[in-house]
């Protein structure tokens, strides 16, 4: 397809540029088979998660020594089947990745877009709140934050969210103070456009590339930190097929049964390295600064 032919329309000009990048292709398909497994997790697993066969406890993979195949990825300690709680974990992984980014985004935008046409001396308060966030180890803060909520995957996801939304908060003030001055927004305020209008119709349609490129980095945050939170214990508590909290029950068997570790270990690694593809895929499709003729 030629370069006129996909500037055509919005949608072929981006997948133009995204494609060009194959690392983000790959994360994009390696992502689509992540979303499809967490919606399907249910019809995909072959075992309920929480099902325990008391006679196969720490059964090896399949293909190893001493394995079954009516467990393909083997049995955790409880004689759970592996393959069936990391399938419900990646639904576990996507739902937090969705939550977290909605409610950090929705709150990130708006406190910057009210910073972005604020007076100064507003603008200069909620910069300096958000500081005083970013200055704590993201995860630190989000454990305090937990420690005072009460340990859960709900507790979790909020904390996630207030330490991100600082992100959203800058990035947004950042494009709209870049926005606000350009010929269009002064039309619009000239022809008697509402405050409202003006943030939420003129500049924050032309704002968006940016979060959208943080929404993607966000989303495989989010899981790390929500598998973080599980294996210290603060966020998805057992019998949940989280991730991180199979990583946490299977610590102390590293050493001789390594699948209980080493599975959940790289669903997470392969879930976060696709996004972070795609997220990079994303930010040359949408920067016109990376955009080649």
């Amino acid at each position: 397809m030629s370069v006129a032919a996909a500037r055509q329309s919005p949608l072929g000009e981006f997948w133009y540029y995204f494609r060009e990048n194959r690392g983000a292709v790959i994360g994009l398909y390696i992502f689509a088979v992540f979303v499809f497994v967490a919606l399907f997790a249910p019809l995909l697993a072959p075992y309920d998660p929480t099902q325990q066969f008391r006679q196969s406890t720490l059964l090896p993979p399949a293909w190893a020594v001493g394995g079954d195949w009516a467990f393909p990825l083997g049995t955790d300690p409880l004689g759970r089947d592996m393959l069936s709680r990391l399938i419900h974990g990646a639904r576990y992984s996507f739902f937090v990745g969705i939550v977290v980014v909605v409610v950090a985004a929705s709150g990130g935008i708006l406190i910057g877009l009210i910073a972005g046409f604020a007076p100064k001396w507003l603008d200069t308060l909620i910069m300096r709140l958000m500081d005083v966030i970013l200055a704590f180890p993201s995860l630190l803060l989000a454990l305090v934050l937990v420690a005072i909520l009460g340990p859960s995957l709900t507790n979790a996801m909020i904390a996630i969210a207030l330490v991100l939304q600082p992100h959203y908060v800058r990035l947004t003030r950042a494009s709209v103070m870049s926005e606000r001055t350009r010929d269009y927004v002064v039309s619009s305020r000239v022809a008697g456009a509402k405050l409202p209008r003006l943030m939420f119709i003129t500049v924050l349609p032309n704002c968006l590339a940016p979060i959208i490129v943080q929404a993607a980095l966000s989303f495989s945050t989010a899981i790390l930190d929500a598998a973080a939170l599980g294996f210290l214990g603060m966020g998805a508590q057992p019998p949940t097929p989280e991730w991180g909290t199979m990583l946490a029950e299977a610590r102390e068997f590293i050493l001789r049964a390594w699948w209980v570790v080493t599975f959940p270990g790289v669903a997470i690694l392969v879930t976060v390295l696709a996004i972070n593809l795609m997220g990079d895929g994303l930010r040359d499709a949408l920067d016109p600064k990376l955009k080649r003729s």
